[in-house]
């Protein structure tokens, strides 16, 4: 009991960063489900429920979606995704977790250091940025990573950031997950721990949306990034 209550916790908490900054579920539930569960299995999970969240908070932004701009990110994450997939079913659980690690670290430090690219609008910048995406998704559940820096460094509004960044989640996880079902990653185990912790992730993701405007978005930031990288160390460290 123990052990579930700490997994539903850190679930809801990982939603409801989800809720507020309509990303960062894997980001945060990664740095912290290894230490309960297998990282394989915690992959599996937060791709499931970042799916799913991201249909339900992309209904009120839809009308801020460029398909055009979000082509050549989904071109790109359909050729990435295979190889992060067949990473997550052969590599070694340790493997896997030291690469989350690397993945956190890396994340902080970019965060920290404030290297975001100002312009990536020539030609074959989102292939690249959609093929990292689905590498990163595939084989440790983030691929968040690579699109935000390309969000970013397009003329967007922050509405328009969000809610292409959830368009573009939505076919991205939807692919993994094939490729985790294809791979028996995804099964009636996972299926069955999405169900008993559907609650706490629900009642997460509902609480980040309705305090979106009501919390200071950069300190949370500069406390969310703090506890990513503690944690990155030590899932590097550890294996």
């Amino acid at each position: 009991m123990l052990t579930f209550g700490v997994t539903a916790l850190i679930v809801a908490v990982a939603s409801f960063v989800m809720g507020l900054s309509g990303f960062g579920i894997g980001l945060v539930a990664l740095a912290f489900l290894p230490f309960v569960m297998s990282p394989v299995v915690a992959i599996v999970l937060m791709t499931l429920y970042a799916l799913v969240f991201s249909v339900a908070l992309v209904v009120p932004l839809r009308r801020e979606i460029e398909p055009v701009r979000l082509t050549q990110l989904l071109i790109g994450t359909v050729l990435g995704t295979p190889l992060g997939v067949w990473a997550l079913a052969v590599l070694p659980a340790s493997v896997i977790t030291r690469l989350i690690g690397v993945v956190l670290v890396a994340i902080t430090a970019l965060e920290w250091w404030r290297r975001n690219p100002r312009r990536l609008t020539a030609k074959g910048w989102g292939y690249g940025a959609g093929v990292l995406a689905g590498v990163l998704g595939g084989a440790v559940g983030t691929p968040g990573p690579p699109v935000i820096l390309y969000a970013a460094a397009q003329e967007w509004g922050p509405r328009a950031v969000k809610a292409n960044l959830l368009a573009f989640f939505i076919v991205n996880q939807a692919v993994i997950l094939v490729g985790y079902w294809w791979t028996n990653l995804l099964g009636a185990d996972v299926l069955r721990l999405a169900a008993w912790l559907a609650l706490p992730a629900l009642v997460g993701v509902a609480a980040g949306v309705a305090l979106f405007n009501r919390i200071d978005a950069a300190r949370f930031r500069q406390v969310v990034f703090g506890v990513l990288f503690v944690s990155g160390i030590v899932l590097l460290l550890r294996g």
